[in-house]
């Protein structure tokens, strides 16, 4: 994948991703530019990969008898605007000029509500496990046209969930790769 093949259209979706909308989403604030992203890691159930559960939990359809962790789970009301699956697949569950509910409670640089200015990444994976090369192909073509789309995220403009939310949240977790990504996107 490349940049230009991820072009990011006027209605904020991604003609190359899998389109899976997501109901967990609202309008900015009015006037709100997007100026950052936030890369998160997702696993359903927790260390497994593959299967329909990251769709269902971002669509309010995760059945909370199919695996014990579900129960806890299962009525959240969260989504992300894109996932990237260890394949380098990329599904948009919310288009980019819309709120996807995907930081919770978050402060970026003195700013709280993430939510109102970010655009949430999930990358299948865990805190332990490394990312694939495939994800991290797509990542470094989607930034770009992100960038491009919403054009006050400025190249410093990249946080981890653990980064807008310590002590809550951990992902990316250490088995993410920061100075390969930045490496990947200095090479664009």
């Amino acid at each position: 994948m490349t940049a230009e093949s991820l072009r990011i259209g006027a209605d904020g979706w991604c003609a190359a991703a899998r389109r899976c909308p997501s109901p967990n989403h609202d309008a900015r604030p009015e006037a709100m530019p997007v100026e950052l992203i936030v890369i998160h890691g997702i696993s359903l159930p927790p260390d497994e990969f593959g299967g329909p559960w990251i769709d269902a939990l971002f669509t309010n359809t995760l059945p909370a008898d199919a695996h014990p962790y579900f129960r806890d789970i299962a009525a959240l009301r969260v989504s992300a605007h894109f996932l990237i699956r260890r394949d380098g697949a990329l599904v948009q569950y919310v288009p980019c000029g819309e709120r996807a509910w995907h930081a919770g409670a978050s402060q970026w640089r003195g700013r709280t509500r993430c939510n109102d200015f970010s655009i949430g990444i999930e990358l299948e994976g865990s805190d332990t496990t490394p990312y694939t090369d495939a994800q991290y192909t797509t990542l470094a073509a989607l930034i770009p046209a992100l960038r491009r789309a919403c054009p006050q995220i400025g190249a410093d403009a990249l946080a981890g969930h653990c980064d807008i939310a310590p002590g809550r949240k951990t992902d990316p977790g250490p088995a993410f790769d920061w100075p390969r990504l930045h490496a990947l996107l200095a090479a664009t």
